[in-house]
């Protein structure tokens, strides 16, 4: 066994890994990087393909909601529980009524878009999630999220978010203890340049996509959830239960597939009540362009009406509404949350690029550029150095560089890599296959070098 300092064997040991990082994991992150550049880069698209139904040229008083709403129940016919209504609110846009419908998936709702001034129906079609993302927008999250597989595809954004903050920060801390003492100029060494400098400006960026994507990610994103809840970090919700405090919630719930409660039967309802409701949220300042009112699931709850203007400054205060009495029963203000809470509000909707409006966009875009030239760039640089034989000398493998380390070292990795498969399974699990194949690769290169050895 070939020995080494301590020093050299860490950079061995952080090299290989950051190389197997690059060539494993760096396929998932690219693509996730893609296509949540898509993402981010087509609301105005999105605005432009779907303009009939959300805007409208009509001009004057808008009529009572309550007679938008039976326009909307009229065209779905019975049988759909009304889920939510966004009303328009804003001259020349169009009221939004959301049913639920069984036939959807998780998170998605049955959208009748409606004139409030003509009470013509404009736009029939599946929105998604809190954000109320449009068909269009919704198939590219789809793929960003999970590849349009479902929960079995969300492995892949949850292997990109696992990794990708190892890769930035070994990256890192590999070209501090490995950059030349003086400029060398060759080919590879100009392409590491240009590799070191992209990671140095994304590296911020890397951290807050890999932690936000985290808590969107089905495995790890449930222990994120538990450490939240015990650190009292949730965001604020009000109590439907007529009389209580706030409780916490996950604003997270719409990516994991959640409707956000049981469904009820349908109830009488009587439709004025939106009025009412939305007169009394006003009353209460409520006082957003962008509102949504949830009427009660049970009779015995009730109803909602939440800001979700969530660009800058963000508007999510929410107040709960005894149906009957117009009572403010339970409210919630931003300005009161946690400051955890509000810093993940922030960070989720900086990364899905609404939180400072077309500069998140543009930063967002420019970073996802940014990060898959990265990327290649590290597939190139490999390329340049690719061994020329299949089998790689015992040195080149984790498994030797870990052997390496003192045993304070070796201590040290094992109780780190039990602790983060723990917390990340995702993680744990593609560390564990890929100490396997590296083992392998181990195993046939130390058999090639003692047949070597012994033919000598």
């Amino acid at each position: 066994m070939t020995t080494c300092t301590s020093r050299v064997a860490w950079v061995n040991l952080l090299r290989r890994l950051h190389f197997y990082v690059g060539l494993f994991v760096g396929p998932f992150i690219f693509f996730a990087a893609l296509t949540g550049t898509l993402y981010v880069a087509t609301p105005q698209l999105e605005g432009y393909v779907y303009r009939t139904a959300l805007h409208t040229d009509t001009s004057g008083d808008a009529l009572p909601l309550s007679e938008q709403i039976a326009v909307a129940e009229k065209t779905v016919g019975t049988g759909l529980r009304l889920h939510a209504v966004r009303p328009g609110l804003a001259e020349g846009e169009t009221t939004r009524v959301m049913f639920a419908d069984p036939m959807l998936g998780p998170s998605e709702t049955r959208a009748i878009f409606v004139d409030p001034v003509t009470l013509q129906v404009r736009g029939d079609m599946t929105v998604y999630g809190t954000s109320g993302i449009l068909p269009l927008r919704q198939k590219i999250d789809y793929l960003h999220s999970s590849l349009m597989l479902g929960d079995t595809g969300r492995l892949y954004s949850e292997l990109a978010a696992s990794w990708m903050w190892i890769a930035a920060v070994g990256g890192i801390v590999l070209w501090f203890y490995t950059r030349p003492k003086r400029r060398l100029n060759n080919r590879f060494q100009n392409r590491r340049r240009v590799h070191i400098t992209l990671g140095w400006l994304l590296l911020g960026g890397m951290l807050l996509f890999s932690a936000t994507g985290l808590t969107w990610s089905q495995w790890a994103g449930g222990n994120v959830d538990k450490l939240r809840a015990e650190m009292n970090w949730l965001t604020p919700q009000v109590n439907t239960t007529l009389h209580g405090t706030s409780e916490n919630t996950d604003e997270h719930s719409e990516h994991r597939g959640h409707h956000g409660g049981m469904m009820m039967p349908d109830m009488a309802m009587d439709l004025t009540q939106f009025d009412n409701v939305l007169l009394a949220a006003r009353k209460a300042g409520i006082d957003a362009e962008k509102l949504e009112i949830r009427p009660a699931k049970m009779a015995n709850q009730a109803w909602t009406v939440t800001e979700i203007e969530r660009s800058w400054p963000t508007q999510v205060d929410a107040v709960a509404i005894d149906p009957h009495s117009m009572q403010i029963l339970d409210r919630t203000q931003f300005e009161h949350f946690p400051l955890m809470a509000k810093l993940t509000r922030w960070g989720v909707d900086f990364h899905m690029g609404i939180l400072f409006g077309l500069a998140n966009q543009l930063v967002l875009i420019a970073f996802g550029i940014a990060l898959c030239v990265l990327i290649i760039w590290g597939y190139r640089m490999w390329w340049m150095r690719r061994p020329a034989q299949s089998v790689a000398s015992p040195v080149q493998t984790l498994c030797q560089s870990w052997l390496a380390l003192p045993l304070a070292g070796r201590s040290m990795t094992v109780v780190v890599c039990a602790l983060l498969g723990l917390a990340l399974p995702v993680m744990g699990a593609s560390l564990a296959l890929l100490m396997l194949i590296d083992w392998l690769r181990w195993r046939a290169a130390s058999t090639v070098s003692l047949t070597e050895s012994s033919a000598k």
